[in-house]
């Protein structure tokens, strides 16, 4: 086995190495692509409620240290994911550890302390010998591929067709697998969401895997929850409504399990139940994101109430005001450190500004978010086709509402933002030719629809 001084050449040979690992350096988006503060405090904030699965966010953290420049804290989280390896998974722990090892490796490369990154890539050497499929330095087994499925599935929604395929090569090798089960079943619930369930059936496949789930750990609270919010969508409410309470009954202060109850019950219309478990929820994690954006919800429910039946005078203006204030503050909040992936909370913050007049303020959110780069298809629609209904209602300018709805449907994904991109071109096109019979534009935009029917 090789050791290397600090020579420029022998770093760069050692990377060559490092690059053959299968660990977060090699397979998480870098910075440019992540909200370094915002996922740190995510990983913080699940160590701090007790998850089960600690070691993975120990090693996650770890990455974002080092890419934060806190090496030495990178390192102590390393042994904190060591440490629990050990303890909880002594049986398996070579191939729990092969993860781990390969960031040791890498941060000790950052530090420029290359005997201890070369000492790590001899542990792997070693523990891969273990195993009849592996490579000198990587075993591709379900260990591995199950912490790259959630590693990906928690940066951000344009890895979550890769995070479907690690957790799908994880259950082929270990199908009983819970944590694999749990994995595979959110990234299915969430690619759902952006392309749309199809209400004529009774079931999605995320459904089916949730089910699965509990079928391995009956006291599973956050796959109950999860499926409850699936059979919400297919008005299965009954079954809904039990798993839900089971999974508070079990679970009263897990905060995974708070924010998707709390999602539940306002879809329900319960929204001061939903704002009684977000505000317990964010006593346990105060940064969330998540629960931010959700409370935010909330209060936009309440302000959709009172401008369905608006009132008149002082008081209503005045309580109208009170909910925009604090839909901004929420969202305002949710997408602070969050700027490049929560993309849904910018755009509720957007609407807002809009509903409000300020619209100033909402075209220059929308400018910022049509700027954005590699970012999931359906993510993308969103915001085409919320930026189309803004120039539409708000600067009531048809043509510039053309060109984001155009743009959102040409994006070649389905998703439900695909379709009502479709819908509103339609609707426009119809307005138009009413208006007049000739309109040229109106007829080439009507031709041109056709023609991309035609190709889906």
């Amino acid at each position: 086995m090789l050791l290397f001084s600090c020579s420029d050449t022998e770093k760069d040979l050692l990377k060559v190495s490092l690059n053959q690992l299968q660990c977060h350096f090699t397979w998480t988006p870098q910075k440019e692509t992540i909200d370094l503060d915002d996922m740190k405090q995510r990983l913080e904030d699940s160590i701090e409620a007790g998850v089960k699965y600690q070691a993975r966010s120990y090693n996650h953290l770890a990455f974002i240290n080092c890419l934060q420049g806190n090496c030495e804290e990178a390192i102590q989280n390393l042994k904190e994911a060591e440490r629990i390896l050990r303890k909880g998974h002594e049986d398996e722990f070579e191939k729990r550890i092969l993860v781990t090892y390969g960031n040791y490796a890498w941060v000790y490369y950052h530090m420029d302390r290359l005997e201890e990154a070369q000492s790590y890539l001899n542990k792997l050497e070693t523990v891969c010998k273990l195993f009849p499929e592996a490579s000198r330095f990587t075993a591709m087994i379900p260990e591995v591929y199950g912490e790259k499925g959630w590693s990906l599935l928690s940066t951000a929604a344009q890895y979550y067709e890769e995070a479907k395929e690690c957790f799908t090569k994880a259950l082929e090798e270990d199908p009983d697998n819970i944590e694999w089960n749990v994995g595979y079943a959110t990234v299915l619930s969430r690619l759902e969401g952006f392309s749309g369930t199809q209400l004529s059936n009774k079931s999605t496949e995320s459904m089916k895997q949730f089910r699965r789930v509990l079928e391995l750990d009956p006291d599973h609270a956050e796959a109950m929850v999860q499926l409850a919010l699936k059979l919400q969508e297919f008005n299965q409410k009954e079954e809904a409504s039990i798993l839900v309470e089971r999974a508070l009954q079990k679970s009263p202060d897990l905060p995974y399990v708070l924010r998707y109850a709390a999602k539940f019950l306002r879809r329900e219309g319960d929204v001061k139940k939903s704002l009684e478990l977000l505000n317990r929820g964010l006593e346990i994690t105060p940064n969330s994101a998540f629960l931010c954006h959700q409370i935010g919800l909330c209060y936009k429910t309440k302000l959709h109430q009172l401008n369905k039946y608006p009132g008149r005078g002082d008081p209503h203006r005045q309580q109208k005001a009170e909910l925009i204030t604090k839909c901004k503050y929420y969202f305002e909040k949710a997408f602070e450190h969050r700027p490049l992936t929560f993309i849904n909370a910018r755009l509720d913050f957007a609407v807002i500004c809009s509903l409000n007049n300020e619209y100033h303020e909402a075209e220059v959110t929308f400018s910022n978010l049509l700027k954005l780069e590699n970012i999931h298809p359906g993510n993308k629609q969103a915001i085409c086709l919320q930026a189309g209904l803004f120039e539409l209602r708000s600067k009531r300018s048809e043509s510039n509402a053309i060109i984001h709805f155009l743009e959102g449907l040409k994006i070649k994904y389905n998703s439900k933002e695909q379709e009502r991109c479709r819908s509103q071109l339609e609707k426009i096109v119809e307005r138009q030719l009413l208006r007049n019979p000739r309109d040229s534009e109106a007829l080439g935009l009507q031709e041109l629809l056709f023609q991309l029917n035609e190709k889906r």
